[in-house]
């Protein structure tokens, strides 16, 4: 197990776009739908990301950035990061219960404070 985030895409994606975002990914990657963190009404892409091979959960999230930018008009308006050590996940305990930190939401609210 390593590096687990995931990102909350702009919109859907498209069976090419997929094609297009696994060939860019260079973790364990898988896709499903979700909808917007601001609008519960528009249906997005999640992909939840377990990354063995970055050093750091810094670079393994720049990386995930970097592959979704593979894609023409493609964003991440969300980040979900839940709770890890913060040296190597070979590190990491097990059995120890996570904590999912929702950057979106969190912004979101500290917008309207």
């Amino acid at each position: 197990m390593g590096y687990q985030f995931s990102l909350v895409l702009n919109r859907e994606i498209t069976d090419e776009e997929m094609v297009t975002l696994k060939g860019a990914i260079q973790a364990e990657a898988s896709f499903g739908g979700d909808t917007l963190p601001t609008d519960a009404d528009v249906p997005v892409t999640r992909i939840e990301f377990d990354d063995t091979v970055s050093p750091t959960l810094a670079e393994a999230i720049e990386a995930g950035f970097e592959a979704v930018k593979t894609v023409p008009e493609l964003s991440v308006p969300g980040l979900s990061v839940p709770a890890q050590p913060a040296g190597p996940a070979a590190d990491a305990g097990a059995g120890e219960e996570a904590e999912t930190v929702d950057v979106a939401a969190a912004s979101d609210s500290a917008a309207r404070a």
